[in-house]
């Protein structure tokens, strides 16, 4: 194999692995959006806050700044305990003290 297909070869694989750097599996389909706050407590997605990890690491029901992936489109109409609402966005209600 010449040098140059092997540079070629080497910067192809370097920009696949670049485009999958960030990417959520949960939510890497466009039928999947991220919702806040409307995960149990152990069973999020990704993203639980500072101090956590990722998926399946919040710590209280409903926790704001957790999401799940749910079907695009729902996430607003979402009825859940207490008046709470899904968000597309983080939330500051019901963070672990």
């Amino acid at each position: 194999m010449s040098y140059h297909v092997k540079t070629l070869a080497v910067a192809g694989a370097v920009a696949a692995a670049l485009a999958t750097v960030g990417t959520n599996p949960a939510v890497a389909s466009n039928d999947k959006e991220k919702c806040y706050g409307v995960s149990l407590a152990g069973k999020n997605d990704c993203k639980a806050g500072a101090g956590t990890t990722c998926a399946g690491s919040s710590k209280v029901d409903y926790q704001g700044n957790a999401f799940k992936a749910v079907p695009k489109g729902t996430c607003l109409t979402m009825e859940l305990p207490g008046g709470r609402k899904g968000s597309l966005t983080e939330l500051t209600r019901d963070l672990p003290a």
